[in-house]
């Protein structure tokens, strides 16, 4: 659409349009001009009913119903206007739905329906024979009679009881061929319907000696015994900066199969251990390390999706506490009443990800409504919890940077213990975000940003820094800074034993000092000195060599 000329139009005679709608209803950056230009023309009365009267056209929307209102709004909107000025719809718009399967398949079902009604204005191929046509007659019936069926029933309506089918079918599953498949290329391991594990690069970093995550320096972490999972590849936001290209179902609640968190966890640990014992042969891994490698004692439940989301994320997590693991949880703080009652986890997350409401709206692009709503009674919810809380801010330039006033507001809501503060990860260019490596911030703006928080929130401290990740560390000071030295590294055993007991805990009850090369300011800029960096050193354009650097002992040989 960017390129085609719009003064063209009312000279043609057949037009197709594949129209997708973007955040809040909008067209798509390639389609702003052509549908400002057709809402225009549609409502000037200097072009009148007739301006397009040559014109036949069909539309197929590419929409996900989870978003109500604005479902395929850009489609309906591009054939309400064409129809205003008198052109002639060959079959009426085709709701494409991601939520329903694949926009593949049905874009095929609209092609057949297309290739039907263009018989009225062209004459059939001579290949095409009488069954085939009535093969694609009694589809066109059975596309009709579905969309029929789905339009009954308001999507802002439906219920967890409602997606049960009237005539006693189960439940659907969350993931559709397409999106298993997609999921699959990109290197996920798919646990039953709706659940999902993967390795971390600093899970096999740490299997070559090579360094761990900004998990490991800030609180003590093993990061190759780290396992990263889900037990919901839905999610109910699709973030500008989501590294994993919204190919993960969205949706508000819960409405698929549910598989139980036995069985999750089982085969999380067969999947992970399996791609660990993988990594043998690989040059660098260390045989000791790959041997505590299968001995998993951490989860990061925040792999994709909203893992809050799975209703049965309690039983879940108290499994993984069972088989000696720590639980990271990660909520985008859109499901309050899931964070009131989660049990204690050895840390929760809630994503910060803008200051404000336009600029969390325009960032997140959330399903509800009400999302700021959801968002501050998630942030009162985490106050209220006795376990570690976490904010994460993730910072993308030209969008949340210059918002420091309102992030200072927000963390006086929920007062959690740390802020995390990184900086975007670009995972190249995509249909689905308008980010570009600009968007990356400098390891020393982040910590400009973090210094500059702390100056509007004194209670927190500047903790820790892991520069490699772009990341840095704040702390409450009156909780985790005793004598002098930070107190963010988890006792994990201490953990264990807490919650073995069944008796009431809080966050200082298990924390344990924080080395010194993990430090704000140390030399080390949080890599472990028991490790071995590796630097990629270009000696030629299409060479990469990599060269070791042992880092220099910390101050005190931690």
């Amino acid at each position: 659409m960017a390129e085609y000329e719009v003064e063209r139009l009312p000279s043609e005679r057949l037009v197709f349009f594949i129209v997708s709608t973007y955040t809040d209803g909008t067209p798509p950056e390639a389609g702003k001009w052509f549908c400002r230009w057709l809402e225009e023309s549609a409502h000037d009365f200097r072009c009148g009913a007739d301006f397009l009267k040559r014109l036949n056209f069909a539309v197929f929307g590419c929409g996900n119903s989870q978003y109500g209102k604005n479902f395929n709004k850009c489609a309906k909107d591009v054939t309400e206007n064409l129809k205003l000025m008198g052109a002639k719809e060959v079959t009426e718009l085709f709701h494409g739905d991601e939520d329903k399967g694949s926009l593949d398949l049905q874009f095929s079902d609209w092609s057949n329906i297309v290739q039907l009604k263009l018989s009225k204005f062209i004459k059939p191929l001579e290949t095409q024979t009488k069954r085939s046509r009535d093969a694609v007659r009694l589809k066109l019936e059975k596309i009709k009679q579905e969309q029929k069926e789905k339009k009954s029933t308001d999507i802002e309506d439906i219920g967890t009881n409602g997606l049960t089918m009237a005539d006693g079918h189960e439940k659907p599953e969350m993931l559709n061929q397409t999106t298993r498949g997609n999921l699959k290329k990109q290197g996920y391991k798919i646990i039953g319907s709706h659940s999902g594990v993967k390795i971390c690069r600093w899970t096999k970093s740490m299997l070559r000696g090579r360094g761990g995550c900004y998990k490991h320096t800030f609180y003590g972490i093993e990061s190759h015994r780290c396992m990263e999972a889900t037990p919901s590849l839905a999610c109910a936001n699709k973030c500008v900066f989501c590294w994993r290209h919204h190919t993960n179902p969205i949706g508000k609640e819960w409405k698929w199969k549910m598989d139980p968190p036995d069985q999750i966890v089982e085969q999380a640990l067969s999947y992970h251990r399996g791609m660990i014992k993988e990594m043998r042969g690989v040059p660098g891994v260390k045989a000791e390390k790959l041997a505590e490698g299968i001995d998993v004692k951490h989860c990061a439940l925040s792999l994709v999706g909203e893992p809050i989301m799975y209703p049965e994320i309690n039983e879940l997590c108290s499994r993984l506490h069972s088989e000696g693991i720590s639980t990271f949880l990660v909520t985008n703080a859109q499901f309050p009443d899931a964070i009131d009652r989660l049990v204690p986890v050895t840390q929760l997350y809630v994503s910060v990800d803008a200051g404000t409401k336009d600029s969390l709206k325009a960032i997140d692009r959330p399903l509800f409504s009400d999302f700021w709503e959801r968002f501050l009674l998630c942030l009162q919810k985490l106050r209220d919890k006795r376990q570690r809380t976490v904010y994460r801010l993730t910072l993308v330039n030209e969008w949340n940077v210059e918002e420091l006033e309102q992030y200072a507001k927000l963390v006086d809501i929920g007062k959690p213990d740390f802020i995390e503060i990184k900086g975007v990860t670009y995972c190249g260019n995509n249909d689905a975000s308008s980010l570009t490596i600009k968007s990356v911030p400098y390891h020393n703006e982040v910590r400009a940003f973090g210094e500059k928080l702390c100056t509007f929130r004194g209670e927190y401290g500047l903790a820790c820094e892991h520069e490699h990740s772009l990341s840095i560390l704040l702390a409450r000071k009156d909780k985790f800074l005793k004598d002098g030295a930070w107190h963010t590294w988890i006792d994990y055993e201490k953990f264990q034993d807490l919650i073995r007991s069944g008796k009431s805990f809080g966050a200082e009850d298990y924390m344990e000092e924080t080395p010194r090369w993990a430090n704000w300011g140390a030399k080390e800029k949080g890599f472990d000195p028991a490790e071995t960096r590796y630097r990629k050193k270009r000696n030629h354009p299409k060479k990469l060599i990599e060269q070791p650097e042992k880092v220099a002992e910390s101050m005190n040989g931690s």
